[in-house]
């Protein structure tokens, strides 16, 4: 049994101008608020043009819960926030069917929705979950639909999955296993800001004076980007290129770069090549060309793959990252 799904946005359409102007604008306002971060808010604002679900590693202050809040109110979506503790469980997160009573006394069955029945969903500190309640999330970010007592509801687009993890403290923590590791259109490291935007930051949030942002876009408006970033072209031989760069993260394929061979215990899935495409598209609309080019598979290639590629245990022994075997793919397979 399907549930009758929300009214979506209207239809509407955007000129490649457009889009990388409106993206600009997004960019900007989140800025107002987000000191630095660049690298960060553009793989944010990226993932959300994708139409992916993004996951930020950092550890604590580096205003990762702040990032979203802005950004939903800058595109002027609903926000919903979900902490993340050891005792939550899945209907915590997806709602749940109530028995109700109507005026005449009869009872009957009531969707409570969740607060994944949102536009902008932050799940705070995902790792701290159990796995049971961490799959609950596994429905939403890939099919868009939550699925309680046998009905199926459909989240209301757009709908963006932003999660944290802090990488220092693992007591109390479960690792996300890679099933739901591979649903994230990005993994994005959030860096420590430098002593000058650490001034910045200090400026901003102890004064008297709070920085302010203003509507820049709606739902319609960053579902008309997602569907105009699908319509970039790609060549031929550009497409080959981010197949070869998959490819080459396998250890079991002929001819794999020494560092795959060495370190790799598993390579990146189909999706990672998705994504390193369609970020590549956002990226070409960003740069102003309506063409994917070798240099946006590139610039996308650390986030979009990162956390796809799984290294064996003498990586793990030597202190080889992840970031390292996807830079090493990246010098290894050439542009043809």
């Amino acid at each position: 049994m399907t549930a009758t799904p929300e009214p979506t946005p209207a239809a509407l359409r955007l000129s490649p101008d457009e889009f990388r102007q409106r993206a600009q604008l997004i960019e900007a306002e989140v800025g107002n608020v987000i000191v630095g971060q660049r690298a960060m808010i553009r793989q944010v604002v990226i993932t959300l043009m994708a139409g992916g679900n993004a996951l930020l590693e950092g550890v604590p202050g580096l205003a990762k819960t702040t990032l979203v809040r802005t950004l939903a109110d800058v595109v002027e979506c609903a926000f919903s926030r979900i902490q993340f503790t050891p005792d939550l469980m899945p209907a915590d997160i997806i709602g749940t069917t109530l028995i109700s009573e109507d005026e005449a006394g009869r009872k009957y069955f009531r969707f409570e929705p969740g607060p994944i029945f949102a536009n902008l969903v932050l799940a705070d500190e995902i790792n701290r979950a159990t796995p049971k309640t961490q799959s609950a999330m596994l429905e939403a970010m890939q099919e868009r639909t939550v699925s309680v007592a046998k009905t199926i509801h459909k989240l209301t687009p757009p709908f963006f999955v932003l999660a944290t993890q802090n990488p220092l403290e693992m007591e109390g923590t479960y690792p996300l296993p890679e099933a739901q590791l591979d649903r994230f259109f990005f993994k994005i490291h959030v860096t420590f800001p430098s002593a000058a935007e650490l001034v910045e930051i200090a400026q901003r949030t102890t004064g008297a004076r709070q920085p302010t942002t203003r509507h820049v876009a709606n739902a319609a408006t960053i579902m008309a980007m997602q569907d105009l970033a699908r319509t970039v072209p790609i060549a031929s031989h550009v497409m080959n290129y981010a197949a070869r760069l998959i490819t080459a993260t396998h250890p079991e394929s002929p001819d794999v770069p020494a560092v795959t061979k060495r370190y790799v215990r598993y390579g990146a899935s189909p999706r990672g090549m998705q994504a390193l495409i369609l970020a590549g598209k956002i990226l070409a609309l960003l740069d102003g060309r309506y063409n994917v080019a070798f240099a946006d598979l590139k610039a996308a290639a650390l986030p979009a793959l990162r956390h796809r590629v799984v290294l064996n245990f003498e990586a793990q022994a030597e202190g080889i990252t992840n970031d390292e075997v996807v830079s090493g793919v990246l010098e290894a397979v050439k542009e043809e």
